[in-house]
């Protein structure tokens, strides 16, 4: 073995491929590294919310001992953030929310703890809560996306559109299909007014492709607008075409600036055609079409989509939707809490 030394200028055979698994290896062992201190602080908070809540009930202790322990936990801990009043009471209300310790360490402490603090201050109920921390790690959702998809009712909305799914489409191909498209989708992202006719509405979707992606949901890629197809020496121009990647197929979607009509879905029908015969692979599934429109009489949809051989699927848009009241709070924002557990609030410290 040579004892040359290695120049800093030239690059070994090798070196390259190396470097980048050491660079791989080094960043999952960072993220375990992440995940495993967030599950532990995760843990740690439930257990001195679950201790403030057998005391205060065995003891009869009242409000004012959080204040104080609050008090002596950052006496004793001056390094570490997160023992103020207000986010003790936070853990309190946590250990509250999820009695089962269980479930919280096999699912909750896979969440960063201010998805936790999303999570009580935004949601009623423990289904709603576990339905949203379910998505949140299975899709990887930000606090900050977690926060829009509660706001914007994504529960409420998903599998809520009028289809014939599950007559055209084999199980489970059929629930996934109708899991995947909503009732009504939000478009207020896009800053347009109720009178924005489909043009300005399709090129205001491709301008924030990102967001109207996000709105969609998982699994749907963007391919093109105004995507030409000639069929019989004749032109014709899809509003949008997506590929959904879990259901392996194409989704063709028209924009309609009124209300539905039953024509709608011969023009929707025949685009689904050409795209099955002209662009589909062979090992691609069946495509899907949806229709958005900006309001539609239910029982007219469904009667509509009766005697339609291909799956398809109709739904509402909103340009304008503002929050509902419900799901306002007097509780302290979540930003606030961030603040104080970064150190910058100050006023306790």
């Amino acid at each position: 073995m040579s004892d040359a030394p290695i120049s800093l200028t030239s690059e070994p055979d090798g070196y390259a491929d190396w470097l980048a698994d050491l660079k791989g290896r080094i960043g999952a062992a960072q993220q375990r590294a992440t995940l495993s201190v967030n599950r532990e602080l995760v843990l740690l908070y439930w257990q001195i919310g679950r201790d403030i809540l057998a005391r205060q009930a065995a003891q009869g202790w009242g409000a004012r001992v959080i204040d104080r322990l609050a008090r002596d936990l950052r006496t004793a801990f001056p390094e570490m953030k997160g023992f103020s009043p207000r986010n003790l009471k936070y853990m309190r209300a946590f250990a509250e929310a999820w009695p089962e310790q269980a479930m919280v360490q096999e699912v909750l402490a896979q969440l960063p703890w201010y998805h936790q603090l999303a999570l009580l201050d935004k949601l009623p109920g423990p289904e709603t809560r576990r339905w949203y921390a379910a998505q949140a790690i299975e899709h990887g959702w930000s606090r900050n996306v977690l926060v829009m998809h509660i706001e914007s009712r994504l529960l409420e909305r998903s599998g809520n559109a009028v289809t014939n799914f599950d007559q055209r489409l084999p199980t489970p191909h059929s629930d996934l299909a109708r899991e995947s498209l909503k009732d009504p989708y939000r478009f207020d992202f896009l800053g347009l007014t109720e009178q924005a006719q489909e043009r300005d509405i399709e090129q205001a979707l491709v301008r924030h492709v990102t967001e109207f992606l996000l709105e969609l949901g998982a699994g749907f890629a963007y391919v093109g607008r105004q995507v030409l197809l000639e069929v019989g020496d004749e032109d014709f121009f899809l509003d949008l075409l997506f590929y959904h990647l879990k259901l392996r197929c194409y989704v063709v979607i028209e924009l309609k600036a009124g209300k539905f009509k039953p024509e709608h879905l011969g023009q929707l029908g025949f685009y689904l055609t050409a795209v099955d015969r002209q662009v589909k692979d062979e090992h691609d599934n069946p495509s899907i079409g949806l229709l958005l429109c900006k309001s539609k009489n239910k029982v007219v949809a469904e009667y509509a989509l009766g005697d339609k051989s291909q799956p398809m699927g109709i739904a509402e848009y909103k340009l304008v939707e503002s929050l509902p009241a419900e799901l306002q709070t007097s509780l302290p924002s979540i930003e606030q809490i961030e603040r104080e557990l970064a150190g910058t609030a100050g006023a306790e410290e």
